[in-house]
């Protein structure tokens, strides 16, 4: 009776730290602000065009290069489209590659540095090489070669995104397991007949949801960065799609013209976002307090 209660009172233990620890996000005004700004672009971006409808496929060449005004709020662009709806429409590809990119990239990162910290030995030796090796290469410089070789869509973004970004996340959660695979719950488990595949998924997972959260949060944040890094080279969705990075890319030329209202909106959405996700991320971080876990 007593392996039984240690092996399954661990997983009551988190629930009350996390609770915890969302209360102590909460006190964070900053990470509250953060999560504010992402709910509100969210908002904008998905449920703004059911209220500011904008064509953004069909070109008007009797609108081109309008300023801001009456009828269109944020001016028009070069081929006549209405510039808050590209925001709306861009900010879509930016936020769905983003968040879909970092949760692949959360995941992938995730079920590798759980096997390679659980199995230990050569084969945690071997896994961590690949990955060293895999940070040695600059992230942009493979994206940049992908892009030069195919024409990337939205999908094909995400994939990419998350195949080049998973090696920080695991080294995270490869780090975690290794202290929490030494915790007597763990070694309880095991001494009872308990499968590997029973401990990483019923307590070394569980207990390391903090580490991954926060990084999957910055990750996010990262990820919408190398979108609009590959954009602005014009590496990346093709027209009649765009992204803010594309936006950025399109309106610099006119921005030497005075046209600012294609080049500072785009910039300030990117800017918002990404300092967004990164303030939850330190939010989360000390919440949780990730670095002070022995």
């Amino acid at each position: 009776m007593s392996a039984v209660l240690q092996t399954t009172g661990p997983a009551v233990e988190p629930v009350a730290n996390h609770r915890l620890s969302l209360r102590r996000f909460g006190r964070n005004r900053l990470a509250v602000a953060g999560l504010v700004v992402v709910v509100l672009f969210l908002l904008f971006c998905f449920a703004g065009p059911l209220l500011y409808s904008t064509d953004q496929v069909h070109t008007d060449l009797h609108q081109v290069n309008l300023a801001p005004g009456g009828s269109h709020w944020l001016g028009t662009d070069a081929v006549g489209h209405d510039e808050l709806g590209r925001l709306m429409f861009g900010g879509r590809v930016s936020l769905v590659v983003g968040l879909a990119a970092g949760l692949l990239a959360t995941v992938i990162g995730t079920l590798w540095g759980a096997a390679a910290g659980y199995a230990g030995g050569w084969a945690d030796a071997v896994m961590m090489r690949i990955v060293d090796a895999g940070i040695a290469i600059p992230a942009l410089f493979i994206l940049l070669v992908v892009s030069a070789i195919t024409t990337p869509d939205t999908l094909g973004l995400i994939v990419v995104l998350g195949l080049v970004s998973w090696l920080v996340p695991s080294r995270l959660v490869r780090a975690e397991t290794l202290t929490l695979k030494s915790r007597d719950y763990v070694l309880t488990l095991r001494a009872t007949g308990g499968t590997h595949g029973r401990a990483v998924t019923r307590h070394i997972l569980p207990n390391s949801v903090s580490t991954i959260v926060v990084a999957a949060t910055f990750q996010v944040a990262d990820a919408i960065l190398l979108v609009a890094y590959v954009s602005y080279l014009g590496l990346g969705v093709q027209p009649p799609k765009t992204d803010w990075g594309g936006m950025l890319s399109a309106g610099l030329t006119a921005a030497y013209s005075g046209r600012w209202w294609l080049i500072v909106p785009p910039g300030l959405a990117i800017i918002l976002v990404v300092c967004a996700f990164n303030a939850i991320g330190d939010g989360l971080r000390d919440a949780f307090d990730v670095r002070g876990r022995g």
